[in-house]
C-alpha cells in the first residue's frame, strides 16, 4: 500500500535528482565557457584506466602543466596563451578532477605514475618540461625521480611533498570547512586564504572568475573528486617525499613560490633550494598560486627556468 509518506519521499527524491542534474549542467556550462577563446583544443585519452580530459595547443618544445588539488586544467588559463606562442602545451585534468573520470578504485601512487607516463607517451614527441603546482608538483617530483629519462626539466610551483605539511592555522580551518561542507561560504573562506588579493583577482578576470569559482564548487561536490582526493592527498600530497628520492632527480629543477603562501610556507622552498641546489624564484604579492595571481611574474620566472642550460667550457688539455 502506497502511503502519503511514500509519495512525499518520492517527490523529495525527484527534487534531489533535478537539483543534481542542474548542478552538473551548470558545471558543464561553466567549463565550456571557461574554455571558449582559449588557444587550445580538447580531446579525451584513456590513460591507466582514467578517461582523461586534455587541453593541447601551440608548437615547439613540449611543456606539460599539472594543476593542484581540487583544481582543473583551466586554472592555468592566465599563462596558457603566452606559453603556446613558443611551446607545445599539454594540460590535463588530473584523475578524478575536472572532466577526468576514474574507472574502478581511486588512483594511488603507482597508478598516478603510470597515468603520467602514458600521458607523456601519447602527447609529447620528446621529453617535456614538467611544470606542476601543489599536488601536481608532488606527483611530478616523484615521477622525475624515478623516470628522469622521460622528463627534460622540472618546475615546481608551491609544490606539496618537499616539506612537512604545516599550513597556517587559518588556512587549515578554511580547508577543513570545505572538506566538511562544500558551499559558497566555505569556498569563499578558503579562496581568501589562497590569494593575497582575491577581490583584485576577481576584478582582473571579470566573468571568468565567477565561472572558475562555479566550476570549482561543482567539482568539489562531485563524488569522483572527493574519492580521488581521499586517496591522493594522504599518499602523495601530505606525505613528505624522502630526501633520498628527491636527490635522484637529475634533470634541471627550479622552484617558483608565492611569497605569501599560507599552505606550503616559503621556508619549505628555501630549505629545498639550499639542500638540492635548485634555483628559487619568489613571486611577490602572491600566495599559493602565483600563475593565477601574478601571471606576468610567473611567466618571467618560468621563461628563465626553461632557458637552455649553458654548457660548461671544455678544459684545454
Amino acid at each position: 500500500m502506497i502511503t502519503t509518506r511514500d509519495h512525499e519521499e518520492a517527490a523529495a527524491n525527484r527534487q534531489r535528482d533535478v537539483k543534481a542534474r542542474t548542478r552538473r549542467s551548470a558545471g558543464e556550462i561553466a567549463r565550456e565557457r571557461l574554455l571558449t577563446g582559449m588557444p587550445v583544443t580538447e580531446r579525451r585519452l584513456e590513460l591507466a584506466g582514467v578517461s582523461t580530459a586534455v587541453l593541447e595547443g601551440g608548437d615547439g618544445p613540449p611543456v606539460l602543466l599539472l594543476h593542484g588539488a581540487a583544481e582543473f586544467a583551466a586554472c592555468w588559463m592566465r599563462v596558457i596563451p603566452d606559453l603556446v606562442r613558443a611551446h607545445r602545451v599539454v594540460v590535463p585534468d588530473l584523475p578524478g578532477h575536472g572532466a577526468s573520470a576514474v574507472a574502478g578504485d581511486p588512483p594511488d601512487a603507482v597508478r598516478m605514475a603510470a597515468w603520467l607516463g602514458e600521458l607523456i607517451e601519447r602527447t609529447c614527441a620528446s621529453p617535456p618540461a614538467l611544470v606542476a603546482h601543489g599536488l601536481g608538483g608532488a606527483i611530478a617530483a616523484r615521477f622525475a625521480a624515478g623516470h628522469g629519462d622521460r622528463v627534460a626539466r622540472l618546475v615546481l610551483a608551491d609544490s606539496l611533498g618537499l616539506g612537512r605539511f604545516r599550513p597556517a592555522p587559518r588556512f587549515t580551518f578554511a580547508m577543513i570547512g570545505v572538506m566538511v561542507r562544500q558551499t559558497e561560504h566555505t569556498q569563499e573562506r578558503l579562496f581568501r586564504q589562497c590569494m593575497v588579493d582575491l577581490d583584485g583577482y576577481r576584478e582582473q578576470l571579470g566573468e571568468r572568475a565567477a565561472l572558475l569559482e562555479a566550476y570549482a564548487l561543482d567539482r568539489a561536490r562531485s563524488p569522483g573528486q572527493k574519492a580521488s582526493l581521499r586517496s591522493l592527498m594522504p599518499e602523495l600530497g601530505l606525505r613528505l617525499i624522502p630526501p633520498a628520492e628527491l636527490v635522484r632527480i637529475a634533470v634541471p629543477t627550479t622552484l617558483i613560490w608565492g611569497r605569501h603562501d599560507r599552505q606550503v610556507r616559503l621556508g619549505v622552498a628555501q630549505a629545498a633550494s639550499a639542500r638540492y641546489g635548485w634555483p628559487l624564484h619568489v613571486i611577490e604579492y602572491a600566495a599559493d598560486d602565483p600563475a593565477a595571481e601574478q601571471p606576468e611574474a610567473f611567466l618571467r620566472a618560468l621563461s628563465a627556468s626553461l632557458a637552455p642550460v649553458p654548457s660548461s667550457p671544455r678544459r684545454q688539455p
